[in-house]
């Protein structure tokens, strides 16, 4: 049986990894066939918003601890991720991709990238191995792959504008489709950058996930 790696960036759409998206991304994987495990960097978060009032906090949070929730106690610190151990890799979205995975949501193009994050996506990438990423973790791909790979964020100008600026090659995608470079191997689609509803998130998630274990 397939095993992907899924990697976590904390349990919460506006600090950490989108709750909607990582299940449905994990629901995918077992209806395609395949199993997942997950990994989280073990890192303090960059903050806390409380997601009633939209407002950031004094609270502290570690994204490991965190992202733990939404892995029912399965997860790993992603520094101890082999990649010789999975046939395919899966980020989810959500703010803590931009956030604790990188620093996109403060610098932009300028950003900078956790160096275990960094090690464990660049592993699939020198392994030829498939992997995908949805919502605003596609940033992560010009940051792994090489100049002009091709990605989605689904169709927004600015953050579009962020991934060209790392070195890629943004395409417009509807949110229940996806963009696959064959050449790198590497998969996105708009998820919740673009959905209204959970079953609008699901219809370019499930499309993704199931390619990619097709790929394994």
């Amino acid at each position: 049986m397939k095993k992907i790696a899924v990697i976590l960036s904390g349990s919460g759409v506006f600090d950490g990894a989108e709750i909607h998206e990582s299940v449905l991304a994990l629901h995918a994987v077992e209806k395609a066939g395949a199993t997942w495990h997950c990994f989280a960097p073990n890192v303090e978060q960059l903050h806390v918003v409380n997601h009633l009032t939209g407002e950031a906090t004094e609270e502290s949070r570690n994204v490991l601890v965190e992202a733990a929730r939404i892995a029912r106690g399965i997860i790993e610190d992603v520094a101890k991720l082999n990649v010789d151990d999975f046939d395919a890799l899966l980020v989810p979205g959500g703010f803590g991709a931009a956030k604790n995975l990188t620093d996109f949501a403060i610098n932009g193009a300028e950003c900078s990238i956790n160096a275990d994050v960094a090690a464990a996506c660049r592993a699939f990438k020198d392994a030829k191995k498939p992997a995908g990423y949805l919502c605003i973790a596609p940033v992560i791909i010009p940051m792994v792959y090489p100049e002009s790979v091709k990605g989605t964020i689904g169709n927004d100008d600015g953050t579009a504008a962020g991934f060209n600026g790392l070195g890629g090659q943004h395409v417009d995608c509807p949110v229940d489709d996806i963009v696959f470079d064959e050449e790198n191997n590497v998969l996105s689609t708009p998820a919740y950058m673009l959905a209204n509803s959970i079953s609008g998130a699901a219809s370019g998630i499930e499309k993704l996930v199931t390619k990619l274990v097709a790929l394994a």
